[in-house]
């Protein structure tokens, strides 16, 4: 069917034509992260909220706000800065009333992946959240009744006309549509593009026609700039598990990250490892990790610089891999050809295109003399040029000389290479994904980087990056060689068993996302390896407690999908071993203050003998023996907390760490007595603070309140190193 997009320069009138074509019962389907269009969404959900006639289901995932100050000195601290980073980025009004508790009773917002421990307290989001696989959401919602999608896109002008892509998510557009194909063709769909100027545009399947939409909503004013979070501050913990995983990556592999601080370490632990090797290599040293464990490690990855590169498979495209793509890391190129792909992982040819290359195709599984359809696929792969033409099984090159498509007679192919043949393959990629978050930077570096190398990073649905499943399994095996999948946990348990996404009441944290698709791939795919990691503590309300436990009510990835787990004291490889052993394993692992308790828990249940003991080697597990271990490297400008840049300004990254100290300080009715006696004998501020109190606004307070608030905040930074 010809479509043409109705457009719209209104957002009103928009919803106006939706409402009239499938009536007061709307099923909305947004894009997870950045890809929602949040003034249509807002609409929508305004006349919701004033006509009760109107019955709205929100299907979307990852609704993202502006961070929430907590205290009126959070947002003194925060409103600048929020200001300063986001923009005149537009808030979804649902949010707002999910946190206040005041969403109406005709309106249904159902998350299938929620902003990271933001909903906790949220009734409505707990109730109305859908646990699936990302695999599995788009059957899922297909049968929930949706009959609108609305998606924020990107266009582009071209001599054929304007061209359109999905942009940060074709991850389940694509699949969504696909189901929904009969529901569209009987008019009883609504697809809703609203470009974006902001949007990068992506190429590979989020490349889409205009007849993808029904309706288009395009006006100046609501190109508004993208969620665009601050880089996230590293710690000490964090690049330790960073250095840990960095050993697991082998060369020549496939590399999937997970978003956080953690994903972030791993890429700066990557490129220390391929840049500044020896240093790398050092570093590992000092925390002992060849002594404590061996080669193991390094054997499934390695420590050397990396000669063949990486390749992307990864349903998040973050800052990182663009960070890998220019310290030449990422940079192994895949085929869409699964008898190219394993010719090349096995080393029999490379990329580029001679004599040698054509007579492998022979052993390959390509014909001689060569098909039709196998002569269009390698012209497109760059090994015939593109004005070579094929006439029943000669080549017509491009001067008037024929030659026979045979592979097996090397005169043939001399003549194929001097007059048909490209110099190297073309069409090759460094990455998919199915969506993107990152940075205002990051964004504005996809859209600036030139149309040939943005190519090399095509956005792809989900069921591509986190299956295999399908049709393409073969190919797909091929391009993920070596596969390491690197994914964050909450907890784990002592048995191997990973908790990522809620709390044992049965409270949702985040949601299941694609971790258990990529620890399921790594148990399905040849030598590839699934890395589950966890900071072995945590502090609430000043009380350190252990992420490693001997149980817990709830999981995300079984026991019996155990692989490898990292924290920041080293590896535990629990693939293939039985209890104990995977017990004893985990127990290197733990911070040495738990270390007993753990395992006076594990001899109770009778899962490790009663006479076992730890070894010496790791029972050093302490903050203080790591942070030692960082002394040499920092102090050579190794480590930043910020190795990728912030948006933050100097003044602003110590107010921040004296606002979190404070606000622990200050936890509790006891914490808040000892505060405001503390404020009270405060009189004197202490030198070189006054930068920071002008920066929340309390250089010269005004109310007693205010003058309070000054020397908490004063008392707090003097107790700091170098406040200047």
């Amino acid at each position: 069917m010809d479509r043409h997009p109705r457009p719209f320069d209104d957002v009103a009138e928009c919803v106006e034509a939706t409402l009239a074509r499938v009536g007061p019962r709307i099923g909305l389907a947004l894009p997870l992260g950045i890809g929602k269009p949040h003034a249509i969404a807002n609409e929508f959900y305004r006349r919701a909220r004033r006509d009760r006639s109107i019955h709205l289901r929100i299907f979307t995932a990852l609704s993202l706000a502006l961070p929430r100050a907590r205290s009126e000195l959070e947002r003194r601290f925060l409103a600048p800065l929020v200001e300063r980073v986001f923009g005149d980025f537009v808030p979804l009004d649902y949010v707002a009333d999910l946190h206040s508790g005041s969403v109406p009773e005709n309106v249904e917002i159902v998350e299938f992946f929620l902003d990271p421990g933001a909903f906790l307290d949220s009734p409505h989001a707990q109730r109305h959240y859908i646990s699936s696989n990302y695999t599995q959401v788009a059957r899922d919602l297909a049968n929930r009744g949706v009959n609108v999608i609305a998606q924020l896109i990107a266009k582009r002008s071209a001599p054929g006309g304007a061209e359109y892509s999905l942009g940060s998510n074709p991850d389940l557009t694509l699949e969504l549509l696909r189901h929904l194909s009969a529901q569209r063709e009987a008019g009883a769909l609504v697809v809703i593009g609203a470009p974006n100027r902001q949007m990068p545009f992506t190429f590979g399947p989020a490349v889409v026609g205009a007849e993808q939409f029904d309706f288009l909503v395009e006006h100046p004013r609501y190109d508004t700039d993208l969620f665009s979070p601050p880089n996230p501050r590293l710690s000490t913990v964090d690049h330790a598990i960073g250095l840990h995983a960095a050993r697991l990556v082998a060369d020549a592999g496939t590399l999937q990250l997970g978003i956080g601080e953690i994903g972030d370490a791993v890429v700066y632990a990557l490129q220390l490892r391929h840049q500044r090797n020896e240093e790398f290599r050092e570093i590992h040293r000092l925390m002992r990790s060849p002594e404590r464990f061996g080669t193991a490690p390094a054997a499934i990855g390695g420590d050397a610089p990396f000669e063949t590169g990486l390749y992307a498979c990864t349903e998040m495209f973050l800052d990182g891999f663009l960070e890998l793509y220019r310290a030449g890391i990422l940079r192994r190129r895949v085929y869409d050809d699964v008898r190219v792909q394993q010719l090349i992982d096995a080393g029999a040819v490379g990329e580029s295109v001679d004599a040698a290359f054509l007579r492998a195709l022979a052993g390959a599984g390509f014909a001689s003399p060569l098909t039709m359809h196998d002569f269009g696929i390698l012209q497109r792969l760059g090994v015939f040029r593109a004005e070579c033409r094929y006439l029943d099984g000669r080549l017509l090159g491009p001067d008037g000389e024929d030659v026979a498509a045979r592979l097996d007679d090397p005169r043939c192919v001399d003549r194929m290479v001097a007059t048909c043949c490209g110099r190297r393959l073309r069409g090759g990629v460094l990455s998919h994904a199915a969506f993107f978050l990152g940075s205002r930077g990051f964004y504005a570096a996809l859209r600036e980087m030139p149309e040939d190398e943005r190519r090399q990073f095509p956005m792809c649905g989900v069921e591509f990056t986190n299956r295999i499943d399908d049709a393409d399994r073969a190919l797909k095996v091929a391009q993920r060689a070596r596969g390491r999948f690197v994914n964050t946990a909450m907890m784990a348990t002592l048995l191997g068993a990973a908790v990522s996404d809620g709390l044992a009441d049965g409270r949702v944290v985040s949601g299941v996302g694609g971790q258990y698709n990529f620890v399921a791939m790594a148990h399905a795919l040849p030598d590839a390896r699934s890395i589950i990691a966890v900071r072995s503590t945590r502090e609430h309300g000043g009380r350190v407690t252990s992420n490693l436990v001997w149980n817990y009510g709830h999981v995300t990835i079984p026991r019996h999908l155990r692989d490898l787990v990292v924290t920041e004291y080293g590896v535990a490889d629990l693939r293939g071993r039985s209890d104990q052993d995977v017990i004893a394993a985990m127990l290197n692992i733990a911070d040495s203050r738990f270390q007993d308790s753990l395992l006076r828990e594990a001899q109770a249940a009778g899962k490790i003998s009663r006479d076992y003991r730890i070894p010496d080697v790791h029972r050093r597990n302490t903050p203080r023996a790591l942070a030692e271990h960082f002394l040499l490297p920092r102090a050579r400008g190794l480590f930043s907390e910020f190795p990728f840049g912030t948006d933050l300004t100097r003044e602003e990254i110590v107010l921040a760490d004296a606002l979190g100290k404070l606000a622990r300080r200050t936890a509790g009715i006891g914490g808040k007595f000892r505060a405001l006696l503390a404020s009270l004998v405060q009189r004197r501020i202490p030198e070189g603070v006054e930068p920071y109190l002008e920066r929340m606004a309390l250089g010269a307070p005004t109310t007693s309140e205010e003058r309070r608030w000054r020397r908490l905040l004063a008392r707090e930074l003097g107790t700091m190193p170098r406040p200047r």
